[in-house]
């Protein structure tokens, strides 16, 4: 198995269908692309047709959604292993904007493959329906615990949550580098960027971080985790 299929979350659609062994002959196997984007492209945009699903091989990306007024508003981001364009599996449409915050490769799987699969393997359908699930949980979960806290707690809860899922697949969970801008992380946790930065510097005050530019280094991991005890309690 390559290395960065331990961490996809659709690896479960994928090992059934024996897609490991594509070109032997054996099993069904699936269509499957390698692609890759630069930083600053975008992968899709809200309005375009779906055709498929993605998980991030590696690089970084983040999902923007554009209101009535123009602005921008930054629905999440993306790592290694994470799904891409689950949402537009209903309304067969992408219903926003996935973009690049550095060199990025991506496995590109054609949906209608998985569905033509599904009735025959009904199996299939089920763990794509359970990774969509676990998909839907995570963000949903993390954004409900946002709408609770103050600035100090969703800035803490974000470098936590961002340090845990980098500790997951296999990297450092104390130092790592903020491949998003500080303006993107405050249109994700609905703050200003002067704030997001301020919270970030009190931090490092508190000796919790130690940060220059976008570099982070977490100094006290329990310190931080303090920070958001009152809204687990």
């Amino acid at each position: 198995m390559p290395p960065h299929c331990s961490i996809c979350d659709l690896r479960e659609v994928c090992f059934p269908c024996d897609l490991m062994l594509q070109g032997t002959g054996h099993g069904n196997p699936m269509v499957i692309s390698d692609r890759r984007i630069k930083q600053g492209e975008t992968l899709f945009r809200a309005g375009d047709d779906f055709h498929y699903l993605y998980t991030v091989r590696s690089g970084f990306f983040k999902t923007v959604q554009t209101l009535e007024d123009g602005r921008e508003q930054v629905t999440g981001f993306q790592m290694s292993g994470d799904m891409l364009g689950a949402d537009a599996i209903g309304p067969h449409f992408h219903g926003c904007t996935a973009v690049a915050l550095e060199d990025s490769r991506v496995c590109a799987i054609l949906y209608s493959h998985i569905d033509s699969l599904g009735d025959t393997m009904p199996e299939l359908q089920h763990r794509l329906h359970m990774a969509m699930s676990s998909e839907i949980v995570r963000e949903h979960s993390v954004m409900l615990l946002l709408g609770m806290m103050t600035a100090k707690e969703r800035v803490a809860v974000f470098l936590l949550n961002l340090s845990q899922r980098l500790k997951a697949r296999g990297y450092s969970p104390t130092e790592f580098v903020l491949r998003m801008t500080r303006r993107d992380v405050g249109s994700y946790l609905g703050l200003k960027l002067e704030t997001v930065s301020r919270m970030i510097s009190k931090f490092r005050d508190d000796g919790l971080v130690s940060a220059a530019q976008r570099h982070i280094r977490v100094l006290d991991l329990a310190g931080l985790k303090r920070c958001i005890k009152q809204v687990e309690n």
